[in-house]
């Protein structure tokens, strides 16, 4: 089989519709067809074949969706990296992934000739800017190729390499909790299995779709694309994410359906200007990539109304494994305050179990490890058989996450395995620490963490960013607290920090915060 095959079904219905759009540029379906086509075949002819690593290292850009076609065209196993990397971080990809195609925007150009120069055999670099914009690398160096150019040779004539189900797709190079980078082999089967659950989640229809992605595409945001194309609708790519720029792209471009990581929801609620935008053409508001509270839940809801919904999945899992619609949202604010916090219940044709340390499955209502199994579940780590080992197990991926099902199948997320604060003997889990500090107006973000602590191993400890032009003191947000947790759950210390530290994938990096408290530290608890 062959994923781009979809896009191309797509061209041929509705080749005057508009397939994409990322800033001044937009493309039908026929343009993107020919583009991408052109694109694989020029690939193809220049001696990449099928199987051959081809990486993206640029900010969200037109081309990067293009490059996506085009590899899933011509078979290639795409390697997307992050712009959040280091330059070091980024040759380690390049390098463990055997990458020999490398597509690069001007920032990261320099870096990417750096890892050329040393390649055996030599390593194809395609510049995304003009010719005349760019620069870089040694006189006596490779010298990049034009992107352009290389369409330019190309052949329009569809492409369709055929792949096998288990034949590696995609390598989503991760740092989890771990610091350590690597990479999920998601295989040509897992791909088909998450365009099959966005194709069937019926918060989005697709008639008349249109869906923004405000952040990076190689992640979370572009999970979907490849399915929007499917159902012909429209993707619209943001350079850059500003708050003001999504909240007119909402506007002007009449966006159907959208995805948030909890970080950008808070900027969108905490901007003046969202009350008085049109945001009537929304159908669904997906909120994933981090937990989110009960508070942010309810005041999504009250700016975008009853069309915000949740999921939960990895890049291990390549897709959401678990699901909470946005009129299970609605109930939860109005009849059932406890589903606010739960991630939803397990989709389609994934299987979801909370089990023990010897990967028993527990009872509704006890903590454990959350593992889950399907087509969309990854096998292994590219180059890694020591993770491999202990994440993926019988055919389980082992989370990392702590969670418990409720009696009617909803499951609710506590913790990382190795985010759990010991107390005194106690449990305590973050995200309800969390949850509580959300509940004050004055909390933008907040983070929770343990600290040393002679006499109790550990204590809870939160640092939190106040929203624009608020005031409390620390007494207060423990109070705060008090109010809705256990006495061992409330922070003995609160701090207020101008921002929090976020990992490469944009998320609060609570290792960090925790780093910091546990330097020097004779022991270390968890």
């Amino acid at each position: 089989m062959n994923l781009g095959h979809y896009l191309t079904r797509t061209a041929t219905h509705r080749p005057h519709a508009t397939a994409l759009v990322c800033g001044e540029r937009r493309w039908t379906y026929a343009q993107l067809e020919e583009e991408s086509n052109r694109l694989a075949s020029a690939l193809l002819a220049a001696g990449h074949g099928p199987g051959t690593a081809v990486a993206t290292v640029a900010g969200n850009r037109g081309e990067l969706v293009v490059a996506e076609m085009a590899m899933a065209k011509a078979g290639h196993l795409r390697v997307p990296v992050s712009t959040r990397l280091a330059p070091a971080e980024v040759r380690h990809v390049l390098v463990d992934a055997d990458a020999r195609v490398v597509l690069a925007d001007r920032t990261h150009l320099d870096t990417v000739l750096d890892v050329a120069a040393a390649a055996t055999p030599p390593l194809l670099v395609v510049t995304l800017d003009a010719a005349g914009d760019t620069t870089g690398g040694a006189a006596s160096g490779p010298r990049p190729t034009s992107y352009d150019a290389l369409v330019a040779a190309g052949d329009p004539a569809a492409v369709a390499v055929d792949r096998s189900l288990d034949d590696p797709a995609v390598l989503n190079f991760t740092s989890g909790s771990t610091g350590t980078l690597k990479a999920a082999v998601q295989t040509v089967g897992n791909r088909l299995a998450n365009l099959r659950k966005v194709v069937m989640n019926g918060d989005r229809s697709a008639n008349g779709e249109v869906y923004l992605a405000p952040g990076p595409i190689t992640h979370a945001s572009g999970m979907g694309i490849l399915a929007c194309f499917f159902r012909g609708s429209t993707v619209v790519v943001l350079p850059a994410f500003d708050v003001e720029d999504y909240l007119a792209t909402l506007e002007r471009e009449r966006v159907t359906s959208t995805f948030l990581v909890p970080a950008m929801l808070n900027l969108v609620l905490a901007s003046p200007s969202a009350p008085t935008r049109d945001l009537s053409s929304l159908r669904s508001v997906t909120i994933g990539g981090a937990p989110v509270s009960p508070t942010r839940l309810r005041q999504a809801v009250e700016l975008f109304g009853p069309v915000v919904n949740q999921g939960y999945g990895q890049g291990e899992t390549t897709s959401a494994i678990t699901y909470l619609s946005a009129e299970e949202v609605v109930r939860g604010i109005t009849d059932d305050p406890e589903l606010l916090l739960s991630c939803g219940r397990p989709v389609f044709d994934t299987e979801v179990r909370v089990v023990d340390d010897a990967g028993r499955p527990l009872p509704p209502g006890e903590v454990g490890e959350v593992v889950a199994r399907g087509p969309d579940c990854v096998r292994e780590y590219h180059h890694a058989p020591g993770p491999s080992a202990e994440t993926f197990r019988d055919g389980w991926v082992h989370t990392g996450d702590l969670g418990r099902f409720r009696a009617d199948g909803y499951l609710f997320l506590v913790d990382r395995v190795k985010d759990m604060i010991v107390s005194g003997g106690y449990n305590v889990y973050c995200s309800e620490v969390e949850a509580a500090l959300y509940s004050h107006p004055a909390v933008l973000e907040a983070c929770v963490y343990g600290v040393p602590d002679e006499r109790w191993g550990e204590t809870v400890k939160a640092s939190v960013v106040l929203a624009p032009g608020a005031a409390v003191t620390a007494e207060e947000l423990v109070e705060a607290c008090a109010r809705q947790v256990s006495r061992v759950k409330v922070p003995r210390v609160v701090e207020v920090l101008d921002a929090l530290p976020r990992n490469r994938t944009g998320k609060i990096d609570r290792r960090a915060l925790r780093e910091r408290d546990w330097a020097g530290a004779a022991r270390r608890v968890g």
